[in-house]
């Protein structure tokens, strides 16, 4: 392996945590006892080639199949672009904007060859959100499928230095500006020397105050969700499939369609419009064994069940929001298999609590998987009685640490992940979810912080005042309902509705436009002036009855 320390960017651990400000880690299991000396990269791709397969196929697309060979080669490739013509050193950090595509799976395994920090983002975020991201992280460096380049292209980020086109699939008749610097690259590369606790990746969320969070994972980090969420639940081997909806940006699809396949030499199916309908026909179509979505997702694949064959399915995962009984129930009278539900979030790295087959618990989430705690606190920080509704408290082998973030302090209480959810725990172990403790909506799996929409409703000439909450929908689980007051002679109409849901998608992602609108004369307020949340979901409960 090439060592690069004489070149290092330690600008992410001099903004990581203090181990004193980081939560307690569990490494009990022999598995987890990593070598100092640890590229995730080479756990995940380089393996699988010494182990002879080269030839299987890696990543299966509607338009393309690649094999780990071919994912290696063009994968070393990158690495020497990035190395050898943009100037990347280790510890810099690597914007990866793009889909669920091979190239971007490439990029993403080149990034932490090359010693660099991956920071992968939806592909729907628009150019005022990825300035925050880059301008956070101070990102230098960028790769981008080029048909995103729109947004990329109008950011005024002061740290980006260098964006590189690719395109998805990695073939074309006019070749990219990737694709053209990778041609003569040699196909062998030297990983960078990197350790365990080497940041690999910087995983962007959205934080309940609108201002996201960067959440740091070590290289050790993405081989303990591997270890833990992997074989240690899923138990998946090199003669499965997976396939799935989570976009690669974040860490649950991450882990379910790129590092879990790739640590048992499996393959992986990529849908860039993973929806329920092309989901579906998809598993039929690629015999998948292994799929990963939302429960809403289940829902409605449910509804044309009947025209496809899931014969070939063995194991559905389920995260992102609650798994209603009801859906978990038809899936088994239909499928006879069991959903796997599974709660995790993106400051653990990955899943942390779920059980399989015979463990399963119809209505609760599960027990701690290997390698994992969790209790129940209330509000002393003192573990509660059992059935008794508090804070989740998870500890394991991975945890939170914030990118220079003060929110830190918050959710790492005395060792303890403090994760925002509600939830209680029986005698057994198994936990309940209850609710989120925050102003998180959690829409079809995804995590929609309400003060982001507010901001962007407010940037609208139109709008005096608005707030932003959840509300119950059969379809997504919930939905982002935003109360408007008005500016003095601006009339309320269906119009103005469709105007502002329109105007919203163009300054934040589109799928966190407000998908109901209410207008109001004034909202509601304590007599310090903050709104009163609780009154607008107990107003949007007496208008549904």
């Amino acid at each position: 392996m090439d060592n690069f320390n004489h070149h290092i960017d330690e600008f992410v651990k001099l903004n990581q945590p203090s181990i004193s400000e980081q939560p307690e880690y569990l490494f009990e299991n022999d598995a987890l006892k990593f070598p100092k000396i640890l590229n995730c990269a080479t756990e995940l791709i380089d393996k699988n080639i010494d182990e002879c397969r080269g030839e299987k196929t890696a990543i299966i697309t509607p338009d393309v199949q690649w094999s780990y060979l071919k994912l290696f080669q063009i994968s070393n490739q990158i690495a020497h672009v990035l190395k050898d013509e943009m100037g990347l050193v280790k510890g810099n950090r690597v914007l990866l904007r793009s889909a669920n595509t091979p190239m971007a799976v490439a990029c993403w395994i080149a990034i932490i060859k090359a010693g660099g920090v991956v920071i992968s983002t939806m592909p729907l975020l628009r150019a005022p959100e990825l300035i925050t991201i880059i301008n956070k992280a101070e990102i230098k460096f960028a790769l981008c499928d080029e048909r995103l380049k729109e947004e990329i292209e109008i950011t005024d980020a002061v740290f980006l230095k260098r964006v590189c086109y690719f395109n998805a699939l990695g073939e074309n008749s006019t070749y990219s500006e990737l694709e053209t610097l990778i041609q003569g690259k040699s196909t062998e590369f030297s990983n960078v020397d990197t350790k365990q606790d080497d940041p690999a990746l910087i995983a962007f969320t959205s934080g309940t105050t609108g201002e996201p969070k960067g959440t740091i994972h070590f290289h050790r980090d993405v081989m303990a969700m591997c270890i833990c969420a992997a074989e240690g639940l899923i138990k998946p081997t090199e003669d499965d499939t997976f396939i799935g909806s989570p976009p690669m940006a974040f860490t649950f699809g991450l882990g379910m369609l790129i590092t879990f396949p790739f640590h048992v030499g499996a393959t992986t199916v990529l849908l860039e419009k993973p929806n329920p309908s092309n989901l579906i026909a998809a598993i039929d179509k690629y015999k998948a064994t292994i799929c990963a979505t939302a429960p809403t997702a289940y829902k409605l694949m449910l509804k044309n069940y009947h025209d496809y064959d899931l014969s070939s399915l063995k194991k559905a995962i389920s995260s992102g929001e609650h798994l209603p009984v009801a859906v978990f129930e038809e899936w088994y009278v239909k499928t006879g298999r069991k959903i796997i539900n599974a709660l995790g979030s993106t400051e653990m790295t990955h899943m942390f609590i779920s059980a399989i087959e015979n463990d399963i618990l119809p209505g609760t989430i599960g027990k701690a998987i290997n390698g994992y705690e969790v209790c129940i606190l209330g509000p002393d920080n003192v573990p509660v009685e059992p059935e008794t509704t508090g804070r989740l408290a998870v500890k394991g082998p991975t945890g939170c640490k914030y990118l220079a973030d003060k929110r830190q302090q918050k959710y790492v209480v005395n060792g303890w992940n403090i994760t925002g959810d509600m939830c209680s725990m029986d005698n057994d172990g198994y936990i309940s979810f209850e609710s989120r403790s925050d102003d998180m909506i959690i829409s079809a799996g995804y995590n929609i912080a309400g003060p982001e929409v507010e901001d962007a409703l407010y940037t609208n000439n139109k709008v005096s005042e608005c707030a932003v909450i959840g509300v119950p929908n059969e379809e997504r689980g919930s939905i982002v309902k935003a109360y408007i007051v008005l500016h003095d002679g601006i009339t309320p109409s269906d119009e103005l509705v469709h105007e502002l849901q329109n105007y919203t998608k163009q300054v934040i992602a589109p799928y966190k436009y407000p998908r109901e609108i209410e207008f109001i004369d004034t909202l509601p307020k304590t007599h310090t002036g903050k709104v009163k949340r609780n009154k607008l979901k107990e107003l949007n409960q007496q208008n549904r009855n």
